[in-house]
């Protein structure tokens, strides 16, 4: 029995890197229904360069794994680490909402106090 992961949206599309590219598609078509899209590099490109919207999952990824727990796999459980992405979205969603609109401004260097 299928899962809709979104009921009131129609097929959301999901962006997924090249590595994702085998049996990923069906079981997410299947069991989620969700389309994931592959985004792969042009054939003619060589070293680094941008794809389309796969920044948006490597910078939500650098998020989450800015929280200790998540640095390391240390979970036995899958549940365990479902549990603590969850935890550290919840905060980065707080801290955003609580700043209230405003960019997120990052602690400078605090000079060092020599007596």
């Amino acid at each position: 029995m299928p899962f809709p992961a979104y009921p009131e949206r129609r097929s959301p599309r999901t962006p997924t890197e090249s590595g994702f590219a085998g049996r990923l598609v069906g079981w997410a078509a299947q069991t989620l229904c969700t389309t994931i899209d592959i985004v792969r590099k042009p054939a003619d490109q060589k070293g680094f360069a941008m794809l389309p919207r796969r920044w948006a999952v490597e910078r939500t990824l650098a998020w989450l794994t800015a929280h200790r727990r998540l640095a390391r796999d240390y979970e036995h459980h899958p549940a365990t680490s479902e549990a603590m992405i969850r935890w550290a979205a919840i905060g980065l969603m707080t801290r955003r909402l609580a700043r209230g609109g405003r960019p997120a401004v990052r602690q400078g260097r605090r000079p060092l106090a020599y007596q």
